[in-house]
């Protein structure tokens, strides 16, 4: 009987001490208990998630690095591709502002014929100036026939294949030119020379001439047509004891960077050479 009358005191007092702890609790006065119970659990905590985190990416650490070399990679061979297409776009603005410019010259000169033709190759000797262009005689070239760019004169066909053509340029040096200064119109003589200036000779004394006058083929001597323009004088050596003036020239034609040419195959140049005097016999 006592046993079985005991029970219901105890459930009682364990109800009594629940609702006194939780009364406790809300009140705050278990805070620093619970802390003090509890700060080894978490820490034991704690320490389990960084070692479950560190077995964690070092399982998946190798296929992370190896997908960022793959992304990397991707990433490169695209900048590559790229790159390719602005250097691609470059040069086709280039060759579109070049073939624009000839367009024009030709439109300043309609009454010439052109043939358009690529730069392919250059004489490797030092004292030749010559170039290689991508059109011969299957395309209607001749030997004579005069060279030009949108900037002005250049030189002339020396040799022809049937698809390739070898021209001299006027800074050769065994090259002459019949030209007319202006705006004097005086004539002079143009000529190469092994380091690739030129130089006009045979200027009348009584002409003047001045840097910055024009320099254009004259038409004289029948190798090349008339009014195309090669350069700006650039300086003027007049000596009173000597018969003609002489003069530096700089071209407007920048004969280290040629690309693209035009060739005139409607000029038939003249060879004047069995018309010149003999010498006398004495």
């Amino acid at each position: 009987m006592n046993s079985k009358s005991s029970v219901p005191w105890k459930n009682i007092t364990l109800s009594l001490v629940a609702i006194g702890l939780v009364f406790l609790a809300l009140g705050g006065y278990l805070t620093p208990l619970s802390r003090i119970t509890l700060a080894p659990l978490m820490a034991a905590q704690t320490w389990v998630a960084g070692r479950f985190q560190a077995i964690q990416d070092y399982l998946t650490g190798p296929r992370d690095v190896a997908q960022l070399m793959q992304e990397n990679a991707a990433l490169e061979a695209e900048l590559a591709h790229l790159r390719t297409q602005i250097i691609e776009l470059q040069q086709q603005m280039g060759e579109y502002r070049i073939l624009s410019a000839l367009l024009d010259f030709a439109r300043a000169y309609p009454e010439y014929q052109y043939v358009g033709a690529s730069v392919i190759g250059r004489d490797p000797s030092p004292f030749l100036k010559y170039i290689h262009i991508n059109r011969g005689s299957d395309d209607g070239l001749r030997r004579g026939m005069p060279v030009v760019t949108q900037q002005g004169l250049v030189g002339r066909v020396s040799q022809v294949t049937a698809s390739a053509a070898l021209v001299q340029l006027i800074t050769d040096p065994s090259v002459t030119v019949d030209v007319r200064l202006e705006p004097s119109r005086a004539e002079a003589i143009l000529s190469g020379s092994i380091t690739a200036d030129i130089g006009l000779d045979m200027i009348l004394q009584d002409v003047t001439v001045e840097p910055g006058d024009l320099v254009l083929t004259s038409g004289l001597g029948g190798a090349y047509p008339p009014d195309i323009l090669i350069g700006q004088i650039t300086g003027v050596r007049s000596r009173d004891y000597d018969l003609f003036q002489s003069a530096s020239l700089q071209p407007v034609v920048d004969f280290a960077n040629l690309e693209i040419v035009l060739v005139i195959t409607n000029f038939q140049p003249i060879d004047t050479s069995p018309l010149m005097p003999m010498p006398a016999v004495p």
